[in-house]
């Protein structure tokens, strides 16, 4: 191999090394661990060039090297496979997403089943609106007066409004309202829906007028996206095993609380289902999170992400075995959407 191809041997060595062991990587480790072919003095001389290159650094005197953040990004450019799932995690979360009864069930239980895989914290962000289409417009008479709409996205989210009426409906106008939001509004997408939800007074027969101008609020409502409740979390307690890991544990506590810095988290790769993305340490712009990394991907199918999954923890984890999992746990969830 050439001085280069040498020089991200080293790299990767003292990358895997630290994921390892939590101490800094000497030459000698090196060679005793990894068959490079080359002298202790080679090694130093790679060592060197790599800390010139601000790819490794020394964090006291006489000590071995660590990887920057640059040095693990390179290392998570260069890596060529990610570990592989065994039977038993494949089983594992198979049975954990058997288990799920709704949508609300399929997100839980993915992401205990992400924090158990890596030991990290696990977040996933519920399917997006906005990307979702109407699959059905329920409307259930419960009184004279009142009346439920239910709306069900083709990712299974379910919106549940009652609404109060002017005036006691008959049982048919409600199954005709019922034909008639369907007739306009399956099959559409959320985000084109309100300009739909718009005309229909002017597009349902007469005697249905009445009603959809008091559903017409309602519908709008029932389309905006929720932020309160679209960010599922597990794992924040395996925190506690990466405790040398985070120097100040309060600032990434406090990031998990705030639903806003998660959504954009995870928002920020949503650009096709399957990618998987990395953002170690200063990559990360909320402040409290850059002594940690986060790898994240989209969930859906047919190429078109629904929303996002991912796992923080310390810039000292097993990358190509983090990236494996997030990946696969996103393809069990748009998989499992697909088919519902």
């Amino acid at each position: 191999m050439n001085v280069e191809e040498r020089k991200l041997e080293v790299l990767r060595a003292i990358v895997e090394d630290f994921i390892n062991t939590n101490e800094p990587v000497g030459s000698k480790a090196i060679v005793d661990r990894h068959n490079l072919g080359v002298s202790p003095a080679t090694i130093r001389n790679d060592m060197a060039a790599l800390e010139d290159e601000g790819l490794i650094h020394q964090p006291h005197t006489s000590a071995g090297r660590v990887p920057t953040d640059a040095g693990y990004r390179l290392f998570v450019d260069k890596l060529t496979s990610l570990k592989p799932l065994s039977a038993a995690e494949r089983r594992a979360i198979e049975k954990f997403l058997d288990n799920a009864v709704d949508l609300d069930g399929v997100l839980h239980n993915a992401v205990r089943a992400l924090a158990q895989l890596t030991r990290n914290v696990a977040v996933m962000q519920y399917p997006s609106l906005s990307r979702s289409r109407v699959r059905h417009l329920e409307t259930v008479l419960l009184a004279p007066s009142r009346l439920m709409l239910v709306l069900i996205t083709d990712t299974g989210r379910v919106e549940q409004r009652v609404v109060e009426l002017p005036a006691a409906a008959a049982d048919d106008d409600i199954a005709d309202l019922r034909s008639a939001l369907n007739a306009k509004l399956m099959g559409q997408r959320l985000a084109d829906a309100p300009t739909i939800v718009a005309d229909l007074p002017d597009t349902v027969p007469g005697h249905l007028n009445a009603l959809v101008a008091t559903l017409t609020a309602v519908l709008l409502e029932a389309l905006v996206e929720h932020p309160s409740d679209r960010v599922v979390l597990a794992g924040s307690a395996n925190l506690t095993e990466h405790s040398l890991d985070f120097p100040a544990i309060r600032p990434v506590l406090e990031a998990l609380e705030e639903q806003v810095v998660l959504l954009r988290l995870l928002d920020q790769q949503t650009v096709a289902a399957g990618q998987v993305l990395v953002r170690i340490g200063n990559e990360n712009l909320y402040e409290g999170l850059q002594t940690a990394s986060v790898v994240s991907a989209g969930y859906g199918s047919s190429g078109i992400s629904l929303g996002g999954v991912g796992v923080l923890g310390p810039r000292r984890m097993d990358y190509a075995h983090t990236m494996a999992r997030v990946a696969a746990v996103a393809r069990y969830v748009g998989d499992l959407l697909a088919e519902n």
